[in-house]
């Protein structure tokens, strides 16, 4: 039998470490590889045009239309309503329709790839794992965050151009007014970070919906059931109370601070997000 012939070099690494006959190495896995496959698979989704559209649009389409309508039937308000008229949290209104949008997004980044198997290859290409959340995290969140606080800029502004009828209109330097509008895209963001903790979690699109929407939407309704006093003790620690007052200039007496209310929220996210790494990192996918 003869033996087969050999082509000069073969066999010898070429080109650089780990290549061998031209096929080039496989790279390092890295932070900025994983965080560009995931700007990737963000936009290559439907869901996530949509959703951010919708976000987009209730954000800053909201709060102008509200300011026409408060405007329209002024000089129906009792004094009482006039006293006590808030142009800011008037105008940011929108913020409770656009976390909800954000939030569902939150959850279907994550548990659109378990519903179609892909979570599979994705971590087999980065067997570490938790790179993978994090860079999910890292590019929803900062996408999430320019987009809310873009929309919360346009509707403070056109809301307060409108509330010129009755000068009732202030600025962005107004006491609370920047904050607000701040607060209020800090707020929705780490909504949609809180989800996609969730949806990490549980691992099912309807779980993850129907777990945020029952913290942030269905628990505050529920509290007002309670005697006054136990409700006013509980209703500062729960979520959306919490993060919520960052975004809003007329807080309530049983309040935290702003900022002490949303340090609570993040307290939430970050267990959250530290849970959902420890499952992701112990469980098969």
């Amino acid at each position: 039998m003869s033996a087969l012939p050999t082509a000069p070099g073969a066999g010898r690494l070429t080109g650089s470490a780990g290549a061998t006959d031209g096929i080039p190495a496989a790279s390092p896995v890295t932070l900025g590889r994983v965080l560009r496959s995931e700007w990737t698979k963000l936009w290559s989704l439907r869901s996530t045009r949509w959703s951010l559209a919708v976000a987009f649009l209730t954000q800053a389409g909201l709060g102008p239309l509200f300011a026409l309508l408060e405007m329209g039937r002024w000089n129906q308000l009792s004094l009482g309503q006039r006293l006590f008229f808030s142009p800011i949290d008037h105008s940011l209104v929108g913020f409770h329709f656009s976390q909800l949008a954000i939030g569902v997004l939150g959850v279907l980044i994550i548990t659109g790839e378990y519903s179609t198997g892909q979570i599979r290859s994705t971590l087999l290409a980065v067997p570490r794992r938790l790179p993978v959340l994090w860079a999910k995290l890292i590019v929803f969140s900062v996408v999430a965050f320019l987009l809310i606080f873009t929309g919360a800029l346009i509707a403070f502004f056109v809301s307060n151009a409108i509330f010129t009828e009755h000068h009732v209109n202030v600025g962005l330097g107004a006491p609370h007014a920047f904050r607000a509008v701040l607060g209020t895209a800090l707020y929705v963001t780490g909504t949609g970070m809180l989800c996609t903790a969730f949806g990490t979690m549980l691992r099912a699109t309807a779980g993850g919906i129907s777990t945020f929407v029952v913290i942030l939407f269905v628990l505050p309704p529920i509290l007002l059931l309670l005697p006054t006093g136990t409700a006013d003790a509980i209703n500062p620690y729960l979520p959306s109370v919490a993060g919520g007052s960052v975004g809003s200039a007329l807080l309530s007496p049983h309040s935290f601070s702003p900022w002490g209310g949303f340090a609570l929220f993040c307290g939430y996210v970050i267990a959250a997000i530290l849970t959902a790494a420890w499952l992701l990192k112990r469980r098969d996918a």
